[in-house]
């Protein structure tokens, strides 16, 4: 069989990646002396680096994240109150996400939470997780309009089927009577069977005044706080520190 013929054969096998690496590799002058078992090893392997890589890009690009963000990346030199890097380290091992607990990320407006829930969002996406990101209230409205055309119990049947959901900005607006019975919902399917990352501006003892419904905010703090972890941050904005537009912090990458 001509390298040819062998090249069309892994095409149409659809191995493109490792096609690709057997042509490119014979071709140069630094493999010629390598032994038959090293080559095919070596295409194999960039075979399944060319599959985990598109693996990983379908799940990023199912997450939604509202900006590039990940662990190496966050700035411990703005002085943070609570943002210890070796709890960092000790979180990214995402045992946690494996033991189906939560992460609760709380601190003032522009101190970095988001940044830091999609940082362990896209860590997790890199270990093979899926992971989903919503702001609440979005999340909220996609499950009223879920209600409204009789699709709700499969919304809740996709977001059961994320390892991890980031709800960020809890808290921001209080909830109506009907909210509060769908973020129950969300809450008590994920409870011990999935993780959930919630960023707020609000403490925990403060939960009870924006959910509303005494009975259904026990019941969500029950199963949400109860076995979360915590990161409590103190300090000005980032934003402010750096001089950054809050206009345009959509709009560009930037270190949290």
């Amino acid at each position: 069989m001509t390298l040819e013929e062998t090249i069309t054969k892994l095409n149409q096998m659809k191995l493109f990646a490792m096609a690709r690496s057997l042509q490119e590799r014979l071709g140069r002058v630094d493999h010629q002396d390598l032994g038959v078992e090293e080559m095919i090893s070596l295409v194999i392997d960039d075979e399944w680096l060319d599959r985990e890589n598109r693996k990983l890009t379908r799940r990023l690009k199912k997450a939604r994240f509202k900006v590039p963000a990940t662990l190496e990346a966050i700035d411990y030199q703005l002085h943070r109150v609570g943002l210890v890097k070796t709890k960092i380290l000790d979180l990214s091992t995402l045992g946690w996400v494996f033991r189906h607990q939560n992460l609760l990320v709380i601190g003032p407006t522009g101190i970095g939470k988001s940044f830091i829930a999609q940082a362990f969002g896209y860590h997790a996406c890199q270990k093979g997780l899926a992971v989903h990101y919503a702001r609440l209230t979005q999340l909220l409205h996609q499950l009223h309009l879920a209600r409204a055309d009789g699709t709700y119990g499969k919304r809740l049947s996709y977001l059961l089927k994320y390892d991890l959901l980031i709800l960020d900005d809890w808290g921001v607006s209080s909830l109506d009577s009907q909210e509060s019975k769908d973020l129950l919902e969300v809450i008590e399917d994920r409870h011990e069977i999935k993780s959930t990352i919630v960023t707020t501006q609000l403490s925990t003892k403060h939960w009870h005044e924006f959910i509303g419904n005494e009975t259904i905010a026990d019941a969500i703090c029950d199963r949400l706080v109860h076995n979360a972890h915590r990161i409590e941050m103190k300090g000005e904005s980032v934003r402010k520190l750096k001089g950054i537009d809050p206009e345009k912090t959509n709009k560009k990458e930037e270190k949290a």
